[in-house]
């Protein structure tokens, strides 16, 4: 079983894993020899990499390769030395293909994930029925799931508005999103993750409720004013997410005037008996 060490070692089957988080991209990156150490027991990891990789291109895999990209990393011996490392979805790529009964937990897990997902396409509700089963079984209170939930819906509608109006791109999306949470929040995306001492994850499912539903105002405000105001250019898009997030702003202001505090919480779900 893989568990959390330390922020550069996660410990698996009793034996260290090197990893780097990359906070720019907001990936771990794993050491590629020790997880093929712990799955395959070789004394050589090293070499063991080596052929494997020339096999993976041979296979015509050579993606999965140029995806492994050297990083420096402490040694055995106390140095940094230049490692081959991957990111998650790279790595379940490399462990499929490495012939060894260690790796079959993870082989049997990624079909079954694979299967589940064809099934959903197929009845959505079975994603929420999924999703709510997780949030469940993670810790949450029904009541906050239900928010959730709620909220996944509302971004939905807001993300098909955005297409709507000629938003493609991953990155268009996230400087739309950023637009919309500072304005009602006070805090970039990255910002309010680091308030909440957030790596990976979303920051959604380490809101409170009160934080969720001041969100979920100011996405569905911007949506309305999306299909008002219609606009046609990603500079307008963003206008009208400025305007969109100000709309929960005010509320948020308003609150806190009357209550005198913050509704921006630094709790998050690493600490689930301060989630309400």
């Amino acid at each position: 079983m893989l568990k959390k060490e330390n922020k550069k070692l996660a410990i698996f089957e009793g034996q260290q894993i090197r990893r780097h988080w990359d906070n720019e991209k907001e990936k771990w990156y794993f050491s590629v020899v020790d997880i093929i150490a712990v799955l395959t027991g070789s004394n050589n990891p090293q070499v063991y990499w080596r052929v494997f990789k020339k096999r993976l291109i041979d296979e015509g895999s050579s993606e999965t390769v140029t995806k492994c990209n050297g990083l420096k990393m402490i040694a055995p011996d106390g140095k940094m030395r230049l490692t081959d490392v991957a990111d998650t979805e790279t790595m379940f790529r490399i462990i499929q293909s490495i012939p060894s009964p260690k790796a079959e937990p993870f082989k049997l897990w990624l079909a079954r994930v694979g299967y589940e997902r064809v099934e959903e396409t197929e009845d959505p509700e079975l994603a929420i029925q999924r999703a709510l089963r997780t949030y469940l079984q993670k810790g949450y209170s029904k009541d906050w799931v239900d928010l959730r939930l709620k909220s996944i819906e509302i971004r939905k509608d807001l993300t098909n508005e955005w297409q709507e109006r000629g938003i493609e791109t991953n990155q268009e999306f996230a400087i739309l999103t950023d637009e919309i949470t500072f304005a009602w929040a006070g805090l970039k995306t990255k910002d309010y993750k680091g308030l909440k001492d957030l790596q990976k994850g979303n920051l959604r499912d380490n809101m409170t409720n009160l934080e969720l539903v001041l969100n979920m105002l100011a996405e569905v405000s911007t949506t309305e004013i999306s299909k008002k105001e219609q606009p046609d250019t990603f500079i307008k898009n963003k206008e009208v997410a400025q305007k969109g997030g100000n709309v929960a702003g005010v509320a948020r202001r308003e609150l806190e005037k009357r209550t005198g505090r913050s509704v921006i919480s630094s709790s998050s779900h690493k600490n689930k008996k301060r989630i309400k």
